[in-house]
């Protein structure tokens, strides 16, 4: 049975391919373009555009399962209009072209963003408030609304079903994401200051595994926190340091002095790309530093994160592997 996975040349589509390939899966790898961690992977590639429906029509051709994971992720906003663009009307039309050729599943990657995370509940569950309100982040709001399109084709008869991880970190992180370069700062020396603040953290392998595990026990329109463990981020450069004796930071900063500066950070962040610039977004969740509860997907799809210092240490493993710590 062929799996059409879309994003898999990003962080976690990487992850996943791989762990479709050690089940010896028929895999049709879909994203705009074929990335480096998908390099030497036996899949049949294909690009396409999530905003293309046509394109979508025949990457999808054939396939009995689908995993969406195309996403665009966003700590300054979106000027352009494109986070809102992929992440709504991309889930809307994944669906609705899955609906067409008859998938058997589809599991969508949503992310723990589409709840409020203001809303002040500890633990965030299934049932907490999602980000719907005006003031919260483009990229949290799209989220939820993205949900919103693809239970609009659930309930004309699609077969899908949605995780919500929390913050993936984890080795194969070829670009890398925004945390893969906050853990190759802390070990160059390059992160003057820790925010204190914090949030839950999950290895990419275990959301991965989970997501295997949706597709075959997951319930019909039902979302699952994919949660791992939380760590202030004093604590985690605290991990850091024993994992490669790289001193970490001495000086963290409060979090009522960070938002003051942040609106710096965010112009900083727009014009450079640079992503260890902290900026109003990227804060909100550091903020309110929510517990996140995976009891849901600990019962139905057997969710068990490996311990967080081992994901450190795999994570620096493979930067190692890669030649990035010279």
């Amino acid at each position: 049975m062929l799996t059409v996975v879309t994003g898999a040349s990003g962080f976690l589509g990487g992850a996943l391919v791989r762990s479709l390939l050690a089940e010896n899966r028929q895999i049709r790898a879909v994203d705009l373009e074929r990335g480096p961690g998908l390099a030497g992977l036996d899949v049949e590639w294909m690009p396409a555009d999530v905003l293309d429906a046509s394109s979508l029509e025949a990457s999808f051709q054939g396939a009995g399962i689908v995993y969406h994971l195309a996403a665009v992720i966003s700590v300054t906003g979106d000027p352009t209009g494109r986070v809102w663009a992929v992440n709504v009307d991309g889930v809307r039309n994944v669906a609705e072209m899955a609906l067409s050729a008859g998938v058997r599943r589809l599991v969508h990657c949503s992310s723990v963003h589409a709840y409020d995370l203001r809303a002040g509940e500890h633990p965030v569950t299934e049932t907490s408030p999602r980000a719907t309100a005006a003031g919260l982040p483009v990229y949290d709001r799209s989220k939820a609304a993205g949900e919103a399109a693809l239970m609009e084709v659930i309930d004309r008869g699609l077969d899908a079903v949605i995780v919500n991880p929390s913050g993936v970190i984890g080795p194969y992180d070829f670009a890398p994401s925004r945390m893969g370069s906050v853990f190759l700062a802390l070990f160059r020396g390059r992160l003057p200051a820790l925010i204190d603040g914090g949030f839950d953290w999950v290895d990419v392998r275990d959301v991965a595994s989970s997501m295997l595990a949706a597709e075959t026990q997951g319930r019909r329109g039902e979302n699952y926190l994919l949660p791992g463990h939380h760590r202030s981020l004093p604590e985690l450069a605290a991990v850091a340091e024993q994992v490669t004796g790289v001193p970490k930071p001495t000086f963290t900063v409060p979090m009522w002095f960070a938002r003051l500066w942040s609106p710096l950070g965010d112009i900083v962040s727009r014009s450079t790309g640079n992503p260890l610039w902290y900026t109003s977004e990227s804060l909100h969740a550091l903020r309110f530093d929510p517990a996140v509860s995976g009891a849901k997907a600990e019962t139905e799809l057997g969710h068990r994160p490996r311990p967080f210092e081992d994901s450190v240490r795999d994570i620096y493993d493979w930067f190692t592997d890669q030649g990035l710590l010279l």
